[in-house]
């Protein structure tokens, strides 16, 4: 009797044992069904594979370059079916270095709308028009506004009849028509809104390529220009790269994000910038930097958790090198917010904080591959920020 009960306890508590077992390996199992990506990439020789704690296997079904896999915990448990996408793999020189950069707008962007006080009392004509802060100005009774001056020019030959304002709003084209009223203070007749037709600013270099003609490319940032108040990206007209030497550093604490100062470097321009793109800056150099590292650019799938090294310039014109950890992959973020990077260097953090403006663009390199650049940091926590892929630059491009 009593070993009948001993053995039903046995009996009982491995039963017990292997539900646990069971409910463990169906919530891992269900854990990695939902997080791992929906796609992994190759670059070309076939082989994929998953950073994961507990080991995963990718099986892919003959014939050996098939666009699907299924995805398999312990190689058994079956997850899910996954696309599989073949890249030709690319290199590029990788960067680090700032770059200054100055912009032409197409046409004027409103930043700012007013009151204008007349001798009838106070008024609003471009509000009461229906004109908005980050609007583009494009152009006023037909003429082309290419600078401030060009919008006070039109405003002034109007002699106070109404003008017809066409403008961009987002991706839509707009026209609103204005009755600009006569100022006393300032002798002139006027409208209300301030513009904007340019600016400049400093960042850093993710990569360089060459074209077979010679021609040196670049990106930098990692993200787009936007205007300081409006928050809206900068429509280029034209605009210049000159080279930066970085003179002092605003450190980043909590809530206030710090800043790299420099000074351009030359009156002569070290290039020229070509598209303003949510995936970064693009253009055109005189030269290649004399540092030059040549690396193969990740694909997603190749990027994993853990550490990396930033590169970026804190004092005059050259690069160090800074380690990091990647916290996050966001293979699908819709703002190409892809990484979340933790500054772990001392040096960096006793200099600056952590990241701090003037840093987008930063490159960020894992296992001798360039993975991605530092776009933006939390203000929250100046250690932590986000980074974008490298190859979501290379299509920007």
């Amino acid at each position: 009797m009593e070993q009948n009960v001993r053995k039903n306890g046995i009996i009982s508590r491995f039963a017990a044992i292997c539900a646990a077992a069971v409910l463990s390996l169906c919530g891992a199992a269900g854990y990695y069904a939902h997080s791992l990506p929906d796609r992994l990439v190759t670059s070309g020789d076939g082989s994929v594979s998953v950073q994961t704690l507990l080991p995963v296997t990718v099986h892919r079904e003959p014939p050996a370059g098939s666009e699907r896999a299924e995805l398999r915990l312990f190689g058994v448990v079956p997850l899910k079916i996954v696309a599989v996408t073949t890249v030709s793999p690319s290199a590029v020189y990788v960067g680090g270095e700032p770059f200054g950069i100055r912009m032409m707008m197409q046409g004027v962007m409103v930043v700012s709308l007013g009151e204008i006080r007349t001798a009838d009392g106070m008024t609003a004509p471009a509000r009461e028009a229906g004109i908005q802060v980050g609007d583009i100005i494009r152009t006023v009774n037909g003429r082309d506004i290419t600078g401030n001056a060009d919008l006070q020019e039109a405003v002034a030959c109007s002699g106070g009849e109404s003008v017809t304002v066409t403008l961009l709003r987002g991706s839509e084209e707009l026209t609103r028509t204005v009755m600009p009223v006569f100022a006393p203070l300032t002798g002139r007749w006027q409208t209300g809104m301030w513009v904007r037709d340019s600016t400049a600013g400093i960042g850093t270099v993710t990569y360089y390529t060459l074209t077979p003609a010679g021609e040196v490319q670049f990106a930098g940032l990692g993200h787009a220009v936007c205007d300081t108040d409006t928050g809206e990206r900068i429509p280029l007209a034209s605009g210049e790269v000159a080279a930066v030497e970085i003179r002092d550093i605003v450190r980043g604490t909590a809530g206030k994000p710090g800043e790299l100062r420099g000074t351009f470097q030359s009156q002569k321009n070290a290039g020229t910038l070509r598209s303003n793109t949510a995936g970064g800056v693009f253009g055109t150099l005189d030269r290649l930097p004399g540092r030059q590292m040549l690396m193969p650019v990740a694909a997603g799938g190749e990027i994993r958790r853990g550490a990396a090294t930033i590169y970026a310039t804190l004092h005059g014109s050259t690069p160090e090198a800074y380690s990091v950890q990647i916290e996050e992959i966001r293979e699908n973020d819709e703002n190409m917010r892809n990484l979340v990077v933790h500054v772990t260097d001392s040096r960096l953090l006793e200099q600056s904080g952590g990241i701090v403006q003037g840093m987008s663009g930063s490159p960020i390199v894992q296992d001798g591959r360039l993975v991605g650049a530092v776009t933006h940091v939390f203000v929250k926590d100046p250690t932590r920020g986000y980074g974008i892929f490298a190859e979501n630059m290379l299509s920007a491009a």
